[in-house]
């Protein structure tokens, strides 16, 4: 039942992290302050599909 799901920069849209998630136990979509090597700075990331 767990998925993987990579992380996107919100700023550059790139996709610098993955992790894995249950989805049966968290359905909302998940925001983390990563961060990113492009932007070389702390940065919000949303959770995409793999």
């Amino acid at each position: 039942m767990r998925d993987i799901i990579l992380f996107q920069c919100t700023e550059c849209k790139e996709r610098n992290y993955s992790t894995m998630k249950n989805k049966k136990n968290t359905t909302e979509k998940l925001q983390r302050k990563k961060y990113c090597r492009h932007c070389r700075k702390h940065t919000m990331h949303k959770e995409t599909k793999a």
